[in-house]
């Protein structure tokens, strides 16, 4: 059903100004508003976008990539659309037009790019990563740089000084400049590189070893996450699983450029139950990180100190953080079968439930618009559709049909004018506007 949707004014860190270089000398704002330049929106990983929500909602236009999808797509602030695919054969990183649908540009990569989401800067630059190495391509496909690192980038980040933080998953931290591609800073290393006490002809683990492991959580894939980043601090937030620990823990890292830029642990969060196996996501003003346990309970954690605040059991599991709105609405991503749709208030000190909706179901994330309005891809009848729904108290706004979708959605994104992407597992992006 369609209603009418209310429209207001919600800030994100999506809005925040950041200086660096694109494609020639001129300065750009990294983390423009109006688009969903990474993989949950913005540094924060708040999955929430500046642009006002959209009523009445219809499909515009769908297609297929051709393969499995296994890592949500971006949005450039122009309305690019990234994707990266697992194929057998052909292009496995896309750009489509999101006015129209059609294919702007597409290339192959190695292996290990189809986990990966493809990170846009504000004038459509993309920095996207494959087994043993990072990429930069402008607007057009053209390639800029590729350096190599160890392990796969997962999705990258950008620091307070407009550099590029890229995180592998073996736990190789690298601080790149946009521009060159060469490094910022001294590369850091979460888990420990063989050294000259572990004796010779110590092995050298392949690109993508482990990297199927990401999905659950394993020590053979140490991060398994996406960072996140308060620019205001240069903190850095991380999943990671030491040698020898039986789960993950959430750590901090601080990044300091200039002169004498390097990356230093700050604390260390070891004693969530199950570890910490969500991407971290900061609240808007980047004093509080949120991320969820192997049990499925919803942490809300001190970002300077480490020390919990308060935790939440939503009775089911899920492996998406939540969407996090800068009035401190949390949006509960979908736990399957078991998940409802769920809505909480950050109170500070404990978690205020502000609705639940035991009617649907989340096949999906939430991504939160500006105006109290968000979206999600839910179960359905007929397979699945989209909802737009009142973040204030959970009403539909709009509920539309996804022709021939099934499974789940893998990303659901906001355009620059308000327009919902959901994209899912088996290749098929969705335009609805």
């Amino acid at each position: 059903m369609r209603g009418v949707l209310r429209t207001a004014v919600l800030t994100t860190t999506a809005a925040l100004a950041l200086s660096g270089c694109g494609s020639g000398d001129e300065p750009i704002d990294i983390l423009s508003a109006g688009a969903w330049p990474g993989r949950y929106s913005d540094a924060h990983n708040s999955s929430a976008s500046a642009a006002d929500g959209l009523s009445d909602v219809s499909v515009a236009w769908t297609r297929s990539v051709g393969g499995t999808v296994g890592s949500p797509p971006s949005i450039a602030p122009g309305g690019q659309i990234f994707v990266s695919a697992s194929t057998d054969t052909g292009c496995n990183l896309f750009a489509f037009q999101m006015n129209t649908g059609r294919k702007r540009w597409c290339t192959r990569l190695a292996p290990g790019v189809e986990v990966v989401t493809p990170v846009a800067d504000t004038v459509a630059n993309v920095y996207v990563g494959e087994e043993g190495g990072l990429y930069s391509f402008n607007e057009h496909g053209q390639r800029r740089w590729r350096i190599p690192v160890s392990g796969t980038p997962r999705s990258v980040q950008f620091t307070g000084d407009g550099n590029l933080l890229a995180v592998t998953h073996f736990g190789q931290v690298n601080v790149v400049d946009t521009q060159t591609g060469k490094l910022a800073a001294p590369i850091y290393d979460m888990v420990p590189v063989p050294g000259v006490g572990d004796g010779t002809n110590v092995p050298r683990q392949a690109p993508g070893h482990g990297l199927a492991a990401c999905f659950g959580g394993s020590p053979d894939c140490p991060v398994a996450t996406t960072p996140a980043v308060d620019v205001a601090t240069d903190r850095i937030f991380v999943t990671l699983w030491r040698p020898g620990a039986d789960r993950a823990a959430l750590v901090a890292l601080r990044y300091t450029g200039g002169d004498d830029a390097h990356i230093a642990e700050e604390w260390s969060s070891e004693d969530l139950p199950g570890g910490a196996v969500t991407s971290p996501v900061l609240s808007a003003d980047g004093a509080t990180v949120y991320v969820h346990d192997g049990d499925g309970t919803l942490w809300a954690i001190d970002a300077a100190t480490g020390s919990p605040r308060w935790s939440h059991d939503p009775g089911y599991i899920t492996s998406t953080g939540p969407a996090v709105t800068a009035d401190r609405t949390i949006l509960l991503a979908g736990g399957g079968a078991d998940g409802p749709l769920v809505a909480l208030r950050d109170a500070g000190d404990h978690p205020e439930p502000l609705w639940q909706r035991d009617d649907v179901r989340q096949l999906g994330a939430v991504a939160a618009a500006a105006g109290g309005v968000a979206y999600t891809v839910v179960r359905a009848p007929d397979g699945l559709a989209a909802l737009v729904f009142d973040t204030s108290d959970g009403t539909t706004l709009d509920l539309e049909s996804l022709p021939g979708a099934s499974g789940f959605a893998v990303g659901t994104a906001i355009g620059p004018d308000g327009e919902l992407l959901a994209t899912t597992l088996l290749g098929d992006l969705y335009i609805l506007r």
